[in-house]
């Protein structure tokens, strides 16, 4: 199945492109790299060789879909494993 940006919650992230664009750590602003694998609450980003090891729930994050669209979405729609969030329903408001 497509990643689309209404579903993109829902699928899993790794290999997905993505930059952090709001952190409560500072030190994690504008890290972006390719997802290597994730956690109930962290993405782990490849960047520049390193793993980085970035929360979920107090982040924004950036997804870069390979059609060329950008998805902006708050880590806290992202809490939970990948298995977990397919069955969950998550309301959230999509902005076109």
């Amino acid at each position: 199945m497509t990643i689309t940006p209404k579903t993109l919650i829902h699928h899993c992230l790794i290999g997905l492109r993505a930059k952090i664009v709001q952190s409560s750590n500072s030190q994690y602003l504008n890290f972006e790299g390719k997802i290597i694998d994730e956690t109930k609450n962290t993405l782990i980003f490849k960047i520049n060789e390193k793993e980085k090891r970035i929360p979920k729930k107090n982040s924004v994050f950036k997804f870069y879909l390979t059609d060329t669209t950008i998805v902006e979405v708050n880590g806290k729609l992202l809490l939970g494993r990948p298995e977990e969030r397919i069955k969950k329903k998550i309301s959230y408001k999509w902005n076109n």
